[in-house]
């Protein structure tokens, strides 16, 4: 009798807690007070966003793929790096590249950002446009801002700023895919960035990040550009560091705030090939620390370029993945369009 009970009594919490995920959105106090503060503050109207929420569904996959995994957690950098260098992104990239090549050069007129940097966003992100996500935006938005309290303000930021966007751009809330994070396009902005950020490159009166790679191309450029990128600035050098001291310069913020001046000090230099100018020793920089499984890290001297690309995802493992793409990218162009290799 007492197993028979325990049974029950676990059958009775399940149940209780299916109920409590599957109670509608619309009928819970945080979500009724997000209502109302859109309401207030937007104009939208209540009823009409108490319909919205009950309509959307809590999505458990996108709860469990925005928690870290133990294997997510335990990638290296040859790991992640090798995901981005494959030899098919490389040749899609650079069939991407020839088709839009008026538009990249374009950008990089407006901008000052290099074709090889954006195409290679692009294609870290997307896969060139090819895989842009399949979960419901409004649905993986409404999951995260109401059940993953690690990220509430975020996440309740993004869905007020999805709910914007789509009103503004006449868009059906539950017609939108993306990423289970929310992010929208070729690109992959998050809403914010789209209401920030997004500009009508191919000049059809409409800022569509979704369908047209030329605004996609040039919505990354302006991103860049907004955050700091420096025409012509450098992003990566290999660096030389010694086996100890060097330490505290590397991991943690991303931002350059030492000189060369100050890093060579402790024993760090960029490692520069034959013929390659030099560098001002007043010039800041951060050490990054590129970790491998089974063998050294490798050392990267980062500078304001490699800071900006980490304001579009704040990993300094993505920054050099794109980095290292853009390279391999700009290496099979024709001479005039190649990225040297200090940057």
């Amino acid at each position: 009798m007492r197993r028979v009970s325990i049974l029950m009594l676990g059958l009775l919490l399940f149940i209780g807690a299916s109920m409590l995920h599957a109670h509608p959105y619309a009928e819970r106090e945080e979500v009724r007070s997000f209502i109302r503060d859109m309401a207030e503050r937007h104009g939208f109207k209540h009823r009409e966003l108490a319909q919205l929420f009950a309509r959307t569904q809590r999505l458990e996959a996108v709860l469990k793929a925005i928690r870290p995994s133990s294997d997510a957690r335990s990638r290296t950098w040859s790991d992640y790096r090798a995901l981005f260098l494959s030899q098919a992104r490389i040749d899609v990239g650079l069939a991407f590249w020839d088709a839009q090549r008026e538009t990249l050069a374009r950008a990089e007129r407006d901008f000052g950002v290099p074709a090889a940097y954006i195409v290679a966003i692009i294609g870290v992100e997307t896969f060139y446009g090819r895989a842009t996500g399949r979960w419901s935006v409004i649905d993986a938005l409404t999951t995260l801002a109401f059940d993953y309290p690690p990220r509430r303000k975020f996440f309740l930021g993004e869905l007020e700023n999805y709910l914007l966007y789509t009103r503004s751009a006449g868009i059906d809330v539950f017609s939108v895919k993306g990423s289970y994070a929310g992010a929208i396009g070729i690109p992959q902005f998050m809403p914010g960035s789209y209401l920030r950020y997004a500009i009508d490159f191919d000049g059809d009166g409409v800022v569509d990040l979704r369908e047209s790679p030329a605004d996609a191309i040039g919505s990354v450029a302006n991103f860049l550009k907004e955050h700091g990128w420096r025409r012509e600035g450098m992003l990566l050098l290999d660096a030389e560091v010694p086996g100890s001291g060097h330490e505290r310069y590397a991991g943690g913020e991303m931002r350059p705030r030492h000189t060369l001046e100050e890093l060579a000090k402790a024993g760090v230099a960029p490692r520069l090939e034959t013929g390659a100018r030099e560098v001002p020793a007043d010039t800041l920089a951060v050490l990054v620390e590129l970790q491998n499984a089974g063998r050294a890290s490798e050392f990267r001297l980062g500078f304001q370029n490699f800071y900006v690309l980490t304001r579009y995802n704040r990993s300094a493992i993505y920054a050099a993945a794109v980095h290292d793409l853009a390279q391999a990218l700009s290496a099979a162009q024709p001479g005039e369009d190649a990225v040297e290799a200090e940057e």
